[in-house]
């Protein structure tokens, strides 16, 4: 895998094959590059320059004592575009991923992209009176202590997660490494400062076309979250993938590959 090195010093491993416009793929919490394997050929056989990143701390990238922010991926993903110099590029997040790409479009707008597109993250994690669409049961009230514990992502809600071997079959048949969970204490203040964002008058402002995707059966919330996000930007539009829970994108691979495909088609 080719790599750059981000202006704090620190090396990111990233997937690059196709041609085409660039399509960039961004995994969530704890994931590498090849968690996004399923999407790989089809994107590439739909004319696309697929670029998949290993995120620091994540797949084959440095893990260094600093950085621990979503603003600091955000910079990450610009040093990425960069160096490797975007234009017209589809963004895709997925999960923490997603969180990434906004605040990348915070930083530096969407001047290098041609669209946005999230799998299953709302906005806003901490539920309001004005967002019921976040994380079920977080609240102000207990956000310091909610993913202190060891089974915070044990909700109760939604469809079952995927069998760990068979995803990782899945995803090396899919010419990746295989399935990987890189959480690790070394990354809590990553996951609270991603808890933490609002992320709704960047999606207000995003200029570019956006799809905001939901998996119906999510373990973290309401699906409904999609079209509510959606209708802060008049440019924006939702889906919700039946069956699929948080990662749909692996639970329903091909409905989410023909989505993307079918987006960046109508840029």
């Amino acid at each position: 895998m080719p790599t750059i090195t981000t202006n704090d010093g620190v090396r990111l491993h990233y997937y690059d094959e196709g041609e085409g416009r660039p399509v960039l793929l961004v995994p969530g919490y704890g994931a590498g590059a090849d968690d996004w394997a399923l999407q790989w050929a089809p994107l590439r056989a739909a004319g696309h320059w697929v670029i998949s990143l290993d995120p620091r701390w994540q797949g084959r990238s440095d893990r260094p004592a600093w950085g621990q922010r979503i603003a600091r991926r955000g910079k990450d993903l610009d040093d990425l575009i960069t160096a490797l110099d975007l234009r017209g590029a589809v963004a895709v997040g997925q999960s923490m991923g997603a969180s990434t790409v906004w605040a990348y479009v915070s930083l530096f707008g969407c001047g290098r992209l041609a669209g946005i597109v999230t799998v299953d993250q709302t906005p806003k994690m901490v539920n309001s009176p004005d967002w019921p669409y976040g994380f079920y049961g977080l609240t102000d009230g207990n956000l310091g202590t909610f993913f202190g514990t060891p089974d915070w992502f044990a909700t109760g809600r939604g469809r079952s997660w995927p069998d760990p071997a068979e995803l990782d079959a899945a995803l090396k048949a899919a010419g990746g490494r295989g399935a990987e969970n890189l959480i690790t204490p070394e990354t809590f203040p990553l996951l609270l400062d991603h808890s933490r964002q609002d992320w709704r008058d960047t999606v207000a402002r995003a200029d570019v076309p956006v799809l905001i995707t939901a998996g119906a059966e999510s373990q973290f919330w309401p699906a409904e979250h999609a079209a509510a996000t959606a209708a802060l930007n008049p440019g924006a539009d939702s889906t919700v993938f039946e069956g699929a829970g948080h990662t749909a994108h692996l639970d329903r691979p091909d409905a989410v590959s023909a989505c993307l495909a079918a987006f960046v088609a109508s840029l």
